[in-house]
């Protein structure tokens, strides 16, 4: 009897916490229900462990090429080219910087590899200048010296920025360096649709390469994952992330030229000066005050990193936005999950092509484009976090087939050494974040819902309890770590 009573107790302990949490970081003004089927809305950016091998053929336009350039870099982010062509990428599930050289033998494949930095902490920001590498964490950025010959790093990380907003919905934090010299910094929003405490979220911010604050550059910025200056002007444009929860057509997800000063329109409007129905009331002057994007992408297509094509390879591609569509993971009808080129007319507007396709097939996912890079020769490197890869698209050639691993479906079993008591605190924070309206535990259901069967395929308990704590978007991060290593002890039974 003491020891149900105790059981209790802490079952309840336990969801007075979720609870807590959720009045922490659930969107303001939404629904509680659909909150709480938005905790943990998607825990794994992999493919559906029922499917077994899946083999597509992903598309380019006539005149290029593609090859997957690396296989196995486990949730595969941000990429830079080095000074000497080889490729530097985010590994955040193993919270490394990994190094993957160039592909000098011909065979569309980076010759080799190797762990660059390891230790970081919800790492996503990469940039290359001056002899440093940078590195931008949850929350500050460091640099450290750099030999792109020998492709090492050494001397002590100099951390530069510290005490930048962490955790919530958006946590990453996309870096640049421009052409001014300034070391350009992204913020997201805590939340879906709220009004921010801090005025660095939803933000960017400048710095100078040594650290030291220079300005709020632009506001209103929900998620701004990807940005980049056109060469032929230096004019900054970036993509945004729409909010969710508004249906599948609304609002669209935006492509933005950032100004000095300007004010995109979140959380107050959405799209062209659009109201926003939650927190858009009687601010009108601030809307009509708003920047408008110059593109709008379809609802929920989760546009992330973007390039500017420069290398005189592409041809008429040339001067061309490459954008990666990460897709919609709150859609009815799935959309996005391909990377698209952007094309400027004579009188400004913005046609929109097909670049890589073939992620989404009837439905169903293979990959998603994260982040968009190019070296001088003018191949482009696209990251695909859910399949963990990073494709090679180049001019010239014809198209190559992509194979995809599955995983398979394990029954519960717990790992051997699992603490009972974290088995049963993780099935009570699972349970009260109503986890089981958009996952199953088994196979498929055939409701739409993703099964979280075989997770232990893709993570082992270290990297599940870090996954948690800087996960994908749109999940907030499990900010308590007693919490995560419950929750992922439970998760790895299944």
């Amino acid at each position: 009897m003491k020891t149900l009573v105790k059981s209790v107790a802490v079952l309840a302990v336990v969801l007075a916490a979720v609870v807590g949490a959720l009045a922490m970081f659930a969107p303001v003004n939404v629904p509680w229900a659909g909150a709480l089927a938005d905790l943990f809305p998607r825990l794994f950016d992999a493919p559906r462990a029922e499917r077994a091998v899946v083999a597509s053929t992903l598309q380019v336009p006539a005149g290029y090429s593609i090859t997957l350039f690396a296989a196995d870099v486990p949730d595969a982010r941000m990429v830079r080219v080095t000074p000497t062509g080889d490729l530097l990428v985010t590994a955040n599930r193993n919270s490394e910087v990994v190094w993957l050289a160039a592909d000098r033998d011909g065979d569309g494949e980076s010759d080799s590899r190797r762990v660059l930095i390891e230790g970081l902490k919800g790492a996503n920001g990469l940039e290359v200048a001056g002899g440093y590498l940078y590195v931008a964490e949850d929350e500050r950025v460091f640099r450290i010296a750099f030999d792109a010959n020998t492709a090492s790093v050494w001397g002590a990380r100099e951390v530069i920025i510290d005490g930048l907003p962490a955790g919530g919905n958006h946590w990453r934090k996309p870096i640049r360096i421009g052409p001014d010299g300034l070391l350009y910094l992204v913020v997201g929003s805590t939340c879906n649709v709220c009004i921010e405490r801090d005025v660095r979220r939803a933000a960017m911010l400048r710095y100078t390469v040594d650290g030291k604050f220079v300005d709020i550059y632009a506001t209103g910025l929900r998620n701004s994952a990807g940005f980049d200056f056109r060469e032929s002007d230096d004019a900054l444009f970036a993509t945004d992330n729409g909010r969710d929860l508004l249906g599948d057509d609304f609002p669209p997800c935006e492509l933005n030229e950032i100004r000095a000063g300007g004010f995109y329109g979140w959380p107050f409007a959405n799209g062209n000066r659009i109201a926003d129905p939650d927190l858009g009331g009687g601010r009108a002057d601030v809307i009509a005050a708003s920047i408008p994007p110059v593109f709008e992408f379809r609802a929920h297509n989760a546009p992330l990193g973007i390039r500017f094509l420069r290398s005189e390879a592409h041809g008429a591609y040339r001067g061309a936005a490459v954008a990666a569509l990460h897709g919609s993971w709150n859609r009815s009808t799935k959309d996005g999950y391909k990377v698209v080129s952007l094309h400027w007319q004579a009188d400004g507007a913005i046609e929109s092509r097909d670049f890589v396709t073939g992620f989404l097939t009837d439905g169903k996912v293979i990959g998603r484009p994260a982040e968009v890079t190019e070296d001088a020769d003018g191949n482009v490197y696209v990251s695909d976090d859910y399949a963990d890869a990073v494709y090679r698209i180049s001019p010239g050639g014809t198209a190559m087939a992509l194979v995809v691993p599955s995983e398979a479906v394990v029954a519960f079993n717990p790992r051997p050494g699992a603490d009972p008591a974290r088995l049963i605190e993780g099935q009570a924070l699972f349970d009260a974040g109503a986890c089981l309206g958009c996952h199953s535990v088994g196979g498929e259901t055939g409701d739409g819902r993703l099964s979280l069967a075989g997770i232990g395929k893709k993570y082992d308990f270290a990297t599940l309890t870090e996954y948690l704590a800087h996960p994908n978007s749109p999940m907030p991060s499990v900010p308590e770590e007693g919490e995560r290593l419950a929750l992922a002890e439970y998760l790895l039974a299944l």
